[in-house]
């Protein structure tokens, strides 16, 4: 009886407090609807804008093309586009995918640092999106029901040497996209000097080890700082807690280097200004 009265006395006291806590969780709940909501605004605004580099763009060359994804959005900034892409079947689609856009054209070759040195080239099972000349690593942790279906071996070639057969002017194309699975550092290192005319790089890449001695983000910083680039713009599209991050990355080339090597490839032009 007597704990009856105690509690009738408190009831004033006690009413106030979970009115009070019933604000608060309700005042919190709807914090985190706005925090959640501006986050997925962040987000849609932020993958609109790691493309800025195209408006301001002369031609883009895309390197591990796959079926030419992007072929309308380069197609909307009426842009010259080579694509490059190494599985004979999916360059077949490719091919015929350009058909529907203008001053587009794909090209058949693997991309390393070296000319004319033999690699297996794993195809994977998802439309060749994962294709590499390296072995899966931290990938399979990400997308487990990624694998390899097929290997073959394919001859590599040089994006310098490329550029001179297929007989590319380099002022018409001023960004580079990359998407090659984790050998994107041996493609930078097979362009030479070519880079110098470059004034956008475009990779995916991941902070982690995705592939068997696969390139990092940090180690394509730090290849493109000697050539006057630095990172811009960064996106992330993919992760695991404990294992990394997939990113979009955007270089710039914002000065000429002071430090110069033009033993490599001594054919290409001295560095724009830009």
């Amino acid at each position: 009886m007597n704990t009856l009265k105690t509690l009738a006395k408190q009831l004033p006291v006690i009413r106030p407090l979970v009115e009070e806590r019933d604000q608060l969780l309700t005042e919190k709940n709807q914090l985190r609807r706005e925090y959640l909501q501006l986050s997925i605004d962040y987000q849609q605004i932020f993958a609109k804008t790691i493309d800025y580099f195209l408006a301001l763009s002369k031609g883009i060359i895309h390197i591990g093309a796959n079926e030419g994804q992007e072929r309308h959005q380069y197609a909307k900034y009426q842009l010259p586009v080579i694509w490059i892409e190494p599985i004979d079947e999916v360059c077949t689609k490719l091919e015929a995918n350009l058909r529907e856009v203008h001053n587009q054209r794909a090209l058949r070759y693997l991309l390393t640092d070296l000319d004319d040195k033999e690699y297996e080239f794993h195809i994977s099972n998802n439309a060749g999106l994962s294709s590499s000349i390296l072995d899966l690593a931290g990938h399979k942790e990400i997308w487990p029901e990624v694998r390899y279906a097929t290997t073959r071996t394919l001859r590599s070639t040089t994006l310098s040497t490329l550029f001179k057969r297929e007989l590319i002017d380099t002022n018409s194309y001023d960004t580079l996209v990359m998407d090659t699975q984790g050998s994107e550092l041996l493609v930078l290192k097979g362009a030479g000097n070519l880079l110098y005319q470059f004034k956008y790089v475009k990779t995916e890449a991941a902070d982690f080890e995705a592939y068997t001695d696969c390139c990092t983000v940090n180690d394509l910083k730090e290849y493109l700082k000697q050539f006057g680039f630095v990172e811009s713009m960064r996106r992330r599209f993919a992760g695991q807690l404990g294992v990394g991050d997939y990113y979009d990355v955007v270089f710039e080339r914002v000065a000429v280097p002071t430090i110069l090597n033009f033993s490599a490839a001594q054919h290409h032009a001295q560095p724009p200004t830009p």
